[in-house]
């Protein structure tokens, strides 16, 4: 084990290294774990981590490690490209309770063989180092599931939240009293950048998404009581032209894409009394030092200017990635023609839709995919793939050729891990937004279709009710399962899971985020 030592050979504290993004280098004097290495452009060249973190020693990181935690598929998260170059195979891979074995199909993929199986949110100890993995396994939880990493090695404890958002922050404040967090903060979602809608309702919707995100980080925040807050996972950034102006929050207040430090301003006007602190690429840590304060390598000069001038510095850092991006366009398979991409598509999709019958029933209705310009659409009722005939559509998307092609010929099973994040297409839609839809477009394989399947069976309304400011309603939110006694907050007739943001009209009984997610509830006489 590669412990963390002073000069005097005695165990000092533990040492964090922010790696950008969501990556970490955790060092203690158990072991150090690597965490969520990315580096390379994700989604079709379109993400790529801010600031820049390619000068950092990756090879360092990946022979060092004594311990590879790769939170989920997505990815911004999991860099097949920088884990098969710069991450030793023999490295014990720390492998999250996910309800499929994709993520150690595709480490093995990589040459990875030595995997310690850490029971979902059940603490394990190896070496002198307590691990604990709680895992989320709902169909909107990354590709089939995410994960947050505790770590304690009897010192220090550490919460590395990466894009999850637990169900049970009590159970993890048991696992210890969290000396150092790692927040998911930033925007990571295409929506609504990529609708078309008239400019002031983009912004307006985009104002409340991102108020959305602050509010979910700040009840974590004060759910976790963290010692200290380190803000992480995001926000990402654009360098390839086409998407360039939805960085940060656009030009204009309609992006979503909050920074670092906008984050920090935004916290300490509301809780000035926590300890919150900058991680960039190559910022140490040390949670436990007298003084916690991050030893950054940027100057405070430096710092300014990435913040400060953005757009300039994302110039010059995309002239930087010009030969990365040309490669990426290079990658792609060419456009179908109508034909071949009607038979592929039928091929493929047909059988899907055949088992998906909560999915399909939730959908509703014809979906509209424009591809180029062949219209397609995706009759979910009848569960067929087909041309369009003029029907009225709720859903249209409209792509690229040359991305559908190359989706088809990678026969890519999710398609929010390509297509959706990488923010290369249009849409519109009628009415509220469709979960199912997308679900429907991460779980191209019968695997995933059947588990998701599956699992809408399994959170099925029991009847539990709770009471909240007049109301009576059931207590499982209807989206995703949180208990709504601990993230429900209700403002006249309005409810709001506060988890994921949906809100629910209780006079109605009716979800005003999405169709198919009614909701029961009487008001108290």
């Amino acid at each position: 084990m590669s412990n963390v030592r002073d000069d005097s050979g005695k165990g000092r504290t533990v040492r964090i290294t922010g790696l950008g993004h969501a990556g970490l280098f955790i060092e203690t004097n158990a072991g150090s774990v690597l965490c969520d290495p990315w580096v390379n452009p994700a989604f079709f060249g379109s993400w790529f981590p801010f600031p820049d973190n390619t000068a950092l020693d990756w090879a360092y990181y990946g022979k060092a490690a004594d311990f590879l935690y790769v939170s989920h598929l997505h990815r911004d998260h999991f860099d097949a490209e920088n884990l098969r170059r710069n991450v030793r195979k023999d490295v014990t891979v720390l492998l999250p309770a996910f309800a499929t074995d994709e993520m150690e199909v595709e480490l093995r993929a990589l040459g990875f063989g030595r995997f310690l199986r850490i029971p979902n949110a059940v603490p394990v100890e190896r070496d002198g180092l307590r691990i604990m993995i709680t895992v989320l396994s709902g169909p909107g939880d990354g590709p089939i599931g995410d994960s947050a990493l505790s770590l304690d090695d009897g010192e220090t404890v550490l919460l590395n939240q990466n894009d999850a958002h637990p169900l049970s922050v009590p159970a993890i404040r048991e696992f210890g009293e969290v000396d150092a967090y790692f927040a998911q903060f930033s925007g990571a979602i295409w929506y609504p950048m990529v609708y078309r809608l008239p400019h002031s309702a983009k912004r307006k919707l985009a104002a409340r998404k991102r108020q959305g995100q602050f509010d979910r980080a700040v009840r974590y925040i004060d759910a976790v009581q963290a010692k200290h807050v380190y803000p992480n996972a995001g926000p990402p950034c654009f360098l390839d032209e086409d998407l360039f102006d939805i960085n940060g929050t656009g030009l204009d207040g309609e992006s979503i894409f909050v920074d670092q430090r906008e984050f920090l301003e935004q916290l300490a006007e509301v809780r000035p009394s926590v300890s919150a602190h900058l991680l960039l690429p190559g910022t140490v840590v040390e949670p436990q030092a007298a003084v916690c304060e991050p030893v950054h390598r940027y100057s405070t000069k430096e710092i300014d200017y990435i913040f400060d001038h953005r757009r300039e510095y994302l110039r010059a850092f995309a002239q930087r990635q010009q030969h990365t991006l040309a490669a990426e366009r290079a990658s792609r398979a060419h456009a179908l023609p109508r034909e071949r991409l009607l038979a592929e598509l039928k091929l493929w999709w047909e059988p899907l839709m055949a088992r998906a019958d909560r999915i399909c029933s939730g959908i509703g209705g014809p979906v509209r995919m424009d591809v180029d310009d062949i219209p397609i659409v995706l009759d979910f009722p009848v569960r067929e793939v087909r041309l369009w005939d003029g029907e009225r559509c709720r859903y249209t998307l409209a792509v690229a050729g040359d991305l559908i092609a190359t989706n088809i010929a990678r026969r890519e099973v999710d398609w929010s891990n390509s297509l959706l994040l990488s923010l290369r297409f249009t849409a519109s839609r009628i009415g509220p937004y469709n979960e199912f839809l997308y679900v429907f477009l991460k779980c191209l394989s019968p695997e995933r279709i059947d588990y998701v399947e599956n699992y809408y069976g399994s959170i099925e309304d029991e009847g539990e009710e709770i009471e909240i400011d007049g109301w009576r309603i059931q207590r499982y939110c209807p989206h995703l399962g949180a208990d709504l006694s601990k993230f429900g907050t209700v403002e006249g007739a309005e409810l709001t899971c506060t988890m994921h943001g949906w809100r629910y009209n209780l006079s109605a009984g009716r979800c005003l985020t999405s169709d198919g997610h009614d909701i029961r509830a009487t008001p108290l006489a």
